[in-house]
């Protein structure tokens, strides 16, 4: 086998290594402002905001930082709010400021903030005033001293904003009620430091830039700290990925899934801006009616997402009617993607469906397929430029070729380590290599494939089962729509396999669906019990959490 044997599935057009292109994230940014200034650079709501109206926002908020606060170069400040068009105002500010950015689920629970922002020595918080409730329960617990609130309605302009504020307060009452005495209006800091500008930063490619919080479903939320190396490196490899494929300043990105998760944050916000695209941020992509409206009044030619939100838009009627002759790139991970809603995506849209993977550790893309053809369905892709792969079994041996074993990757995109949390970060390196906990394999033409979460293995009768596996398999069944499957433990201590499932036809039975996975799988991986519900537990991106099904 040779060191890198993936390279030869490399398109032609992709050198096998890049240099990193930037010497900090601002620098992307600021290319990006000279370069496509009066473009538009985010829509939401029907509003929309050009580049140049995004760095007039963001040199006002700097200055802000600098001037009325105590921040200093390295302070945390913790963002937690949806897709709105102030996001990435503050994101491009908070890093402009040199402050490191903890970015926060907005439905987090009070508990989860308080550790979140205990661990990460927050000082400062720009919150959406919705979840500013929970805040005020735990705020004395946390040492953050400056809080700015923030509404739906803050950037949507005069009468519109004042609308959708009212509706969303008073009509919805989607704001429950707080009280922060010394809180802060974004919308009036920004229209009170309007023209002024703030000083430029030293910032390095070792310096830090994110403490991106993963969803600790292995234990206790841990934060990987991300220099701005690590997502130049990957915003740069990218680039080298995508080649002449995408036109700057004229592609239009549908981003559905939340800035606060690393796919978006890297992939929409920073890079898609570094192309000058016009990025449709979608508030609340569960509201599937609303989603699709926005989708009927933006033609776009790109979207990410994860394998529940295509099977999502792909039931509805409103999305299947749309004209996707303008489609270039429609790029999927998170989780799995299953064959069988990448068919129908490719067969709806003539759009192929890439499977990317990566992780919040490593910034997060580690492999994407290939663009121009090359796609394999069914597989994660190839490893990115600059990047090493391998596939280690429980004693951290490498396998042979085709055999499963723990995904080990290695590369500028890998984090730095988990923040304050030493043991941890040895624990999940292998020398230069991150373990990643996703058992997978690679074929003999370099291209890997997720076999499963690790710890979400069930072991039936002495048998290796993966969920993903059964998944792929049940979901093949025309009257299903969503599945997800775990193992569950019977009287005496084995296990066995268990299916939950949304019906897309209500005439499904338990039957059928084990009659249909006998024909998919040995028998052992067959489910022993099937459990229909109306809808199945996810992430805040959509990933189906199997830790939760009951």
């Amino acid at each position: 086998m040779s060191e890198f044997p993936w390279l030869k599935s490399y398109p032609d057009f992709v050198n096998h290594t890049t240099e990193i292109n930037y010497k900090n994230i601002v620098e992307i940014y600021d290319q990006s402002i000279k370069k496509f200034g009066n473009q538009v650079a985010y829509k939401n709501m029907d509003v929309e905001i050009t580049y140049n109206d995004v760095a007039s926002h963001v040199d006002a908020l700097v200055w802000y930082f600098q001037n009325k606060t105590n921040l200093k170069k390295g302070d945390k400040i913790a963002l937690q709010m949806p897709n709105l068009l102030q996001y990435p105002i503050v994101i491009f500010a908070a890093l402009k400021a040199g402050l490191v950015i903890v970015n926060t689920n907005p439905l987090y629970t009070a508990e989860e903030m308080l550790h979140q922002y205990n661990d990460s020595g927050a000082k400062a918080i720009i919150i959406v005033e919705n979840f500013a409730f929970n805040l005020e329960k735990i705020l004395s617990k946390t040492s953050i001293d400056l809080v700015i609130t923030t509404t739906i309605g803050d950037m949507l302009g005069g009468l519109k904003g004042s609308i959708v504020n009212f509706v969303i307060r008073k009509i919805k009452k989607m704001v429950p009620k707080y009280s922060l005495p010394n809180s802060l209006s974004l919308k009036n800091i920004l229209a009170d430091c309007k023209g002024k500008k703030g000083n430029n930063v030293e910032l390095t490619l070792d310096d830090t830039a994110f403490l991106q919080y993963t969803g600790g479903t292995t234990g206790v939320s841990k934060g990987a700290e991300l220099t701005h190396g690590n997502i130049c490196a990957n915003v740069s490899q990218v680039e080298e990925w995508i080649g002449n494929n995408i036109d700057e300043g004229k592609e239009t990105v549908i981003t559905a899934l939340p800035l606060y998760h690393i796919f978006a944050l890297t992939a929409n916000c920073l890079t898609f801006f570094r192309y000058g695209a016009k990025n449709i941020l979608i508030t609340n992509p569960r509201d599937m009616k609303s989603f699709c409206a926005d989708l009927k009044k933006n033609p776009f030619t790109a979207i990410t997402g994860v394998n529940t939100l295509f099977i999502g838009l792909m039931n509805q009627d409103v999305f299947r009617q749309l004209d996707f002759s303008g489609m270039k790139l429609a790029l999927g991970g998170g989780m799995a993607v299953q064959d069988v809603v990448a068919d129908e995506w490719e067969e709806l849209t003539g759009c192929a469906l890439l499977e990317a993977y990566g992780l919040s550790e490593t910034s997060p893309a580690a492999t994407i397929n290939p663009y121009n053809g090359k796609h394999k369905k069914g597989t994660i892709g190839l490893p990115l430029p600059n990047t090493d792969i391998r596939i280690f079994d429980d004693n951290r041996k490498e396998v042979p070729q085709g055999e499963p074993g723990e995904i080990g990757i290695k590369g500028p995109q890998v984090m730095k380590g988990y923040w304050n949390r030493e043991e941890d970060t040895k624990n999940c390196f292998h020398g230069e290599y991150f373990l990643t906990g996703d058992v997978g394999i690679m074929d003999e033409e370099g291209y890997f494939k997720i076999v499963d979460r690790k710890k979400e293995m069930v072991l039936v009768s002495g048998f290796n089962v993966y969920p993903n596996e059964v998944e792929k398999a049940i979901s093949e069944h025309p009257k299903v729509l969503e599945v997800g499957v775990r193992g569950e433990k019977n009287e005496d201590g084995t296990e066995f396999v268990r299916a939950f499932i949304v019906k897309k036809d209500d005439s499904l039975t338990e039957e059928e669906v084990i009659e249909f996975s006998r024909t998919k799988l040995t028998n052992y991986k067959v489910p022993k019990s099937i459990s229909f519900r109306d809808e199945l537990p996810k992430s805040n991106v959509g990933k189906i959490l199997r830790r939760l099904l009951e």
